[in-house]
Parts: C-alpha cells; sequence; structure tokens
C-alpha cells in the first residue's frame, strides 16, 4: 500500500469500553424519580381537579334550607359592674334530674309546681313527686321529627280561676285543668290569623282578670323544631298577639319582630313587654293609657339573646338568656350577622343540631328594673350547673329555672348569692 492510498482511508477512532459507575446510575435514577414525580403530579392534580371543581360547582348550586337576612347590631356591653362574671348559678340545686326533658315554663299555686316538657306533658310536682296531668299531643314523642304531633308545651301561667294556660308551639294556646287534668283549647295555630298561620306559638301572659292572653308567634314560617333555621336566617316575621276570652277575637299588636319569644305583663298591666330574641333586645308595647297601641324599646343591646321574661319580687324583671355575647369575647351570631353568604352556606354543609354545638354553654340569667337598667345577673361559665336555661321564675325566696332541654330543673335560694 502506497502513501497515497493509505491517505484515503477512513480513520477509526478506538472504541473505548464504556464505564458504569455508581454515580452513573444515582444520576439515571434521579433522572427516572423526576420523570415518575412529574408524571405523578400530573395525574393527581387531575384527579384532584376532576373532583374539586364538579364539587364547587355543585355547592354553589346546592339549595340552603335558609335565605339569611343582613344584620347589624352594635358592640356587646362590656362584661362589668352588676354583669361582672361570676359562678352564682353554680350554687344552684339540680332537682328531679333524669325524671324529666326540657322543663321549658314554670309555674306555681301554692307551693305545687307546674311546667310542660319535651315530651308533650304538662307535670305537677308536689311533694317532691312528679304526676303527668295532661297531654297536649299524641305519642310517639321524644324525637325531632315526632315534636309537631306530640306537642311542645312552652308558655305556661296560672289564671285568675286558677286553671292554667299554657301554649303549645304547634297547636295553640290551651286551658289546662290541674285538678281533673281537662283540656281546652282557645286559640288554634291552624287557623291564620291576619293572614299569617301560627308556626311557633311561643310565650304567653295573662291579665288579673284573665280577660285577655297576650302572646308571642316567633314565626309563620318556621317551626320550634327549626328554630336555628329561625336565628341564622333573622326571619322578621314574628309577632306579638292579642286574646280576648270573651269576645274570642285574636288581633295582631305587633308584627315584623325576629323571634318573638318570652311575654310578660309589667304589674300595673299597662304595658306588655316582648324579648325580640335574634335582636338582642326587649320592645315594650302598651297595652292601657294615653300611650295604649304605641311601642319602644325597653332594653337594647343585651348581653345575651333573651328568652322567657318573668316578674321579680323587686318589681323588676327575671331575664333569661338562651346564649350570651360575652365582652370581652366572642358571639359567633355577631360576628355572622353581617355575613349572609356565610350563614347561607354554613347550612349547606351542616345540620342546625351541629351548628348549635359552636354555641358557648354559658348560662346566663339577669334582673332588670322596672325602668330597663340592670340590677345583678348570675353566671355559670361554661354551664357546669345549669345548662339550657329558658325561664327563671321566682317563688317564696327561690329561683327556679326552666330549660328547654336540660333533663332538670334548677333551684337557687337567692339568700344565698
Amino acid at each position: 500500500m502506497t502513501m497515497e492510498e493509505g491517505d484515503g482511508l477512513r480513520q477509526r477512532r478506538p472504541i473505548r469500553p464504556q464505564i458504569i459507575t455508581d454515580e452513573t446510575v444515582a444520576q439515571e435514577s434521579r433522572r427516572h424519580a423526576t420523570y415518575s414525580g412529574k408524571v405523578f403530579r400530573t395525574i393527581f392534580t387531575t384527579l384532584v381537579l376532576s373532583i374539586l371543581i364538579p364539587t364547587v360547582a355543585a355547592f354553589w348550586f346546592l339549595e340552603s334550607p335558609i335565605e339569611p337576612q343582613y344584620l347589624s347590631f352594635h358592640t356587646p356591653p362590656v362584661m362589668t359592674g352588676v354583669l361582672e362574671p361570676n359562678l352564682k348559678l353554680r350554687q344552684a340545686k339540680r332537682l328531679y334530674e333524669g325524671e324529666l326533658v326540657g322543663p321549658e315554663s314554670l309555674a306555681n299555686i301554692g307551693d305545687v309546681l307546674f311546667t310542660g316538657t319535651a315530651d308533650g306533658q304538662i307535670l305537677k310536682i308536689e311533694d317532691g313527686k312528679i304526676h303527668t296531668i295532661a297531654r297536649l299531643g299524641k305519642p310517639p314523642c321524644g324525637f325531632r321529627e315526632h315534636e309537631h304531633t306530640c306537642g311542645r308545651p312552652l308558655g305556661l301561667r296560672v289564671g285568675p280561676n286558677g286553671t292554667l294556660y299554657v301554649s303549645d308551639a304547634y297547636q295553640g294556646i290551651f286551658e289546662v285543668n290541674p285538678v281533673t287534668g281537662a283540656v281546652a283549647m282557645l286559640v288554634s295555630s291552624k287557623v291564620p290569623v291576619e293572614g299569617k298561620i301560627m308556626s311557633f306559638v311561643n310565650d304567653l301572659t295573662v291579665t288579673s282578670d284573665g280577660r285577655k292572653i297576650y302572646f308571642t308567634d316567633s314565626s309563620s314560617k318556621w317551626q320550634r323544631r327549626d328554630y336555628p333555621y329561625l336565628i341564622m336566617e333573622g326571619t322578621d316575621d314574628g309577632r306579638l298577639l292579642e286574646y280576648d276570652t270573651v269576645t274570642k277575637v285574636v288581633k295582631v299588636l305587633m308584627g315584623g319582630l325576629r323571634f318573638a319569644n318570652g311575654v310578660q305583663l309589667s304589674p300595673a298591666e299597662d304595658f306588655v313587654l316582648v324579648a325580640e330574641t335574634t335582636m338582642a333586645r326587649i320592645r315594650r308595647y302598651y297595652v292601657s293609657g294615653l300611650t295604649k297601641g304605641g311601642a319602644d324599646m325597653f332594653v337594647e343591646n343585651m348581653p345575651g339573646f333573651p328568652d322567657n321574661i318573668r316578674l321579680s319580687s323587686s318589681g323588676g324583671y327575671w331575664v333569661a338568656m338562651s346564649a350570651v355575647r360575652l365582652n370581652p369575647g366572642f358571639s359567633m351570631i355577631d360576628f355572622l350577622s353581617d355575613k349572609p353568604w356565610i350563614r347561607r352556606n354554613v347550612f349547606k354543609l351542616f345540620s342546625h343540631d351541629t351548628v348549635m354545638q359552636f354555641v358557648p354553654r354559658y348560662s346566663l340569667v339577669v334582673e332588670i328594673g322596672e325602668k330597663g337598667s340592670y340590677k345583678r345577673s348570675f353566671h355559670d361559665p361554661n354551664g357546669e350547673v345549669a345548662t339550657f336555661i329558658s325561664e327563671a321564675h321566682e317563688h317564696d325566696g327561690y329561683l327556679y329555672m326552666g330549660s328547654f332541654r336540660s333533663p332538670f330543673i334548677c333551684r337557687l335560694n337567692l339568700k344565698d348569692v
């Protein structure tokens, strides 16, 4: 081979053997892992979005059971002075624990105590023993779905003739003979009053001559078993009504109330107080005198949401609070009051029973003077002894406290506090 021929030959580079090291394997593993991670994240994100987007869309279009109204509250009063937190309610004693459930309202004839319970019964408590004297509805009882047929006695009063006047949340106003147990319906909730039915008959108060019965209908839309909806919606269809036992006529005295609740005649019977629970205030309606037919505010911006109102021996009024507005502290209803969109969506996710679990079990009873000023307050933070208080009924130096759900009555010796 000549030099010229050699110059035309293709020169080949020597083949070098590939050396595989641990570092090479690690790099390959990292590249593979990076690729796998990207694939996993892509798949995972796709799955999440495929679930989340339809869920959010379904939630957005899901119908809420309530149509919340915009509410406005003042900052709750500071818990100082006569409102200073204390433990006075913890000095109360529980009576008949486990023997009755939800003794909402209390009344007495002499030393005999009467109440209505969650199972639709009117009970007489005499010499430490409990007797059933009447039942306004019919069994079965004990569950929410039975309440509208079982009946739910709420407000209870003693009339001048020694009979009991009872308001049943679902049925209306009754007169009950405490001896024979005979029951007579006075006002049926099924009969519309000025074009509206009464869906939630609540409390009542009776004149000393028995001629007039003033009572509340908390709502024409929501029943008692749906009271959390009523509160959270802020419905303003509550009313104060008057029943004339002679003419048998029912008429509306006040409308547009947000959860009309407890009622109480003044000692002089010239005006009626009515608790407007959702708004944490008490309204006053004049039933006699120069201002008859007029109305004004008796107490506004209370430290809690008022339930029943009853006379105190000092000429004032006992007011039981179904929930409190602590300051300093946190009030869920105050926080949500101007956020109707949150309230609307809350009930898309949770039942009203679940929502009410967030309400603090803080028990509070206040005594209000004849002009609406606070005289004293009794507290039980966390509700260790007195829980879910609906009414404070004074008798013979004791304060008997009813409850809309607790299985007992509390009794507080007023000399001890």
